[in-house]
């Protein structure tokens, strides 16, 4: 089913999300890869405050490529979010409601979605500079000396993912293969 959100969103607009389901984002989304991720592990380790709220917020495993006369963002596909796994539990228990990436995830991501009613999102590998269309702007926040790895704020229309893992635990990755297997 085709979904429209604004972003930030709420647990109550998570949990309407379903596994399987093609949304379209628009709002405000963070960019942030593994030494972002790092960094901002590291700085809640400290007691210190996080670059931007996560409350709510969604985290774009991304890192552009450098942008093209006339545009915000060069090419913009998702990375692998099993490089975030670690990091990831930490900060949905603070608040934030969605990721963006590519690929599977831990249990204990999982478990951490489930607890706090948020949502894993999957953006489709290979297809960045697609993606890269429905980004109106980009404007680095946190981390400049990281390049692309920088924490940026993007503004989004109509950003394509599909839920796949849903605030209930479900994982379109492993349900898909069991309707594959099934017969006819």
């Amino acid at each position: 089913m085709d979904k429209h959100i604004e972003a930030p969103f709420s647990e109550e607009a998570a949990r309407q999300l379903k596994s399987g389901d093609y949304v379209y984002i628009t709002g405000t989304i963070y960019t942030a890869r593994d030494a972002a991720h790092k960094r901002m592990y590291e700085a809640l380790a400290r007691g210190e405050e996080l670059p931007f709220d996560v409350k709510n917020n969604v985290i774009y495993y991304m890192g552009p490529s450098p942008a093209r006369e006339g545009r915000p963002i060069g090419s913009a596909g998702p990375t692998t979010a099993s490089r975030m796994d670690k990091y990831a539990p930490s900060l949905l228990d603070l608040g934030l409601r969605g990721m963006i990436g590519k690929g599977k995830r831990a249990d204990a991501v999982r478990q951490a979605v489930v607890r706090n009613g948020a949502v894993y999102f999957a953006a489709v590998g290979g297809a960045g500079a697609l993606l890269s269309k429905s980004i109106l702007s980009s404007e680095v926040i946190a981390y400049d000396d990281l390049g692309t790895e920088a924490i940026r704020k993007l503004q989004v229309k109509d950003f394509p993912v599909i839920v796949v893992i849903d605030s209930e635990g479900n994982n379109l990755y492993e349900t898909a293969i069991e309707e594959y297997r099934e017969e006819p």
